[in-house]
């Protein structure tokens, strides 16, 4: 083959034709693999943004979770308390009324005792020390439950003997026994 005065051969025309589809292969390939690099891209943002949007969701879905929890947790504890609360202020009210009924009844029994005797009652600490004296003398195994004074100045003993037995004396300001 003559081209422009210079001799080809066939195989030397075929080497040119295949380096010149060969380098027009190089180029789609290039392109193929500049797209496709480019698509994966795109693509791994879009899985990484999915990832990120679900972890984001996760989490809100576990704080909501957590604070409903402690939330109820909260609720149920407050409203235990406020149970207890209620049933010791009931029982506070109780007890309240029950020793209000008590020292009632105790100043109806001492007024009923006023009124009969005339007799107060004293602590028994108040008690003149002859009258101490005097019982531990006359009486050493008794022991004063209550003692009681009137206006003239006499004592009214409610005494509980070793054995369990009660008795009540008399006795004047002095320690002197008085048989009534």
């Amino acid at each position: 083959m003559f081209y422009n005065g210079t001799v080809f051969s066939l195989r030397e025309a075929i080497i040119k034709t295949n380096n010149n589809f060969n380098t027009l292969k190089m180029k789609k390939v290039i392109l193929v693999a500049a797209l496709s690099l480019g698509t994966m891209t795109v693509f791994a943002q879009e899985v990484e943004t999915a990832i990120e949007a679900v972890e984001e969701t996760a989490t809100e879905v576990v704080e909501e979770a957590a604070t409903e929890a402690v939330e109820a947790a909260t609720t149920e504890a407050v409203e235990e308390t406020a149970t207890e609360a209620v049933v010791e202020e009931v029982a506070t009210e109780e007890a309240v009324e029950e020793v209000a009924a008590k020292s009632a009844a105790e100043a109806a029994v001492a007024t009923v005792g006023e009124a009969q005797d005339g007799y107060t009652e004293v602590a028994i600490e108040e008690l003149p020390a002859s009258i101490s004296e005097a019982l531990a003398t006359d009486y050493p195994t008794a022991t004063i439950s209550k003692a009681y004074a009137n206006e003239a100045a006499q004592y009214k003993l409610e005494i509980t003997n070793e054995d369990g037995t009660t008795a009540e004396l008399f006795a004047d300001a002095e320690g002197n026994w008085i048989e009534m």
